[in-house]
């Protein structure tokens, strides 16, 4: 017994610094690829393969939180840039909205591993593509040149087909143009413009993105008749 409490007490300050001094070693001298740890980065969620006949109406989170755990060698050059996140949609129904986020979805480095994806599930929404084609409505502004007024505004092409999601699009709405300024005009002109939608949701198919306005004026004979004799 005496032995055994001599093993523990004689020299007790030696052995201390003796077990520091080899816990110290081995933190050095440990390869650092025998040593793990976990780190958590936020990272862009991409949307991805989105069908042609479907529209992305509410979109999902913009990033999510990857934990990933590898060695302290490969967790050093790991970043945001170097892992990504990508919902891929290829078999995504209208019927659905919430979609899990598996570990298939996350791209990381050799040597590393995903343990925690937060969050797991991801909300949102799409709709059925719907195309139309919709009235274009010139935007006119400023007056003409004084005695003269407009006939008539033509707009060639005057609809085009437009696409866009089936709660977004209706049959009332209209295209305009870009203002068409026909200050001081006196005689007839052609002009083009570009073509506003009306609302973001919507987008041209058509490759068409100007319109030509034909502006046509007459003399305004109504004015000419106001006015009264001249001086004698």
């Amino acid at each position: 017994m005496s032995f055994i409490r001599d093993v523990f007490t004689r020299n007790r300050g030696l052995k201390l610094f003796s077990l520091l001094l080899a816990f110290v070693l081995w933190i050095i001298l440990i390869p650092e690829e025998k040593t793990y740890s976990e780190r958590t980065l936020t990272v862009p969620l991409e949307t991805r393969n989105i069908p042609v006949d479907v529209e992305l109406v509410e979109r999902p989170p913009g990033t999510v939180d990857i934990t990933v755990r590898a060695s302290n060698r490969v967790l050093n050059e790991i970043s945001p840039a170097t892992v990504s996140a990508r919902l891929d949609l290829g078999r995504a129904s209208v019927y659905q909205e919430m979609y899990p986020m598996n570990r298939s979805a996350i791209t990381v480095p050799q040597g590393a591993e995903v343990v925690g994806i937060s969050p797991n599930i991801v909300r949102l929404k799409l709709e059925k593509t719907r195309q139309m084609d919709l009235e274009i409505t010139p935007m006119i502004v400023g007056k003409v040149g004084e005695g003269f007024r407009i006939e008539k505004v033509a707009v060639t092409p005057a609809r085009i087909p437009v696409k866009g999601p089936e709660s977004k699009i209706r049959t009332r709405d209209r295209l305009t143009t870009s203002p068409v300024d026909v200050s001081g005009l006196v005689r007839s002109a052609t002009l083009e413009a570009d073509i506003i939608l009306p609302r973001p949701d919507l987008r041209l198919a058509t490759p068409l993105t100007r319109v030509r306005v034909d502006i046509t004026l007459e003399e305004d004979k109504r004015a000419s008749n106001g006015k009264g004799p001249g001086p004698q």
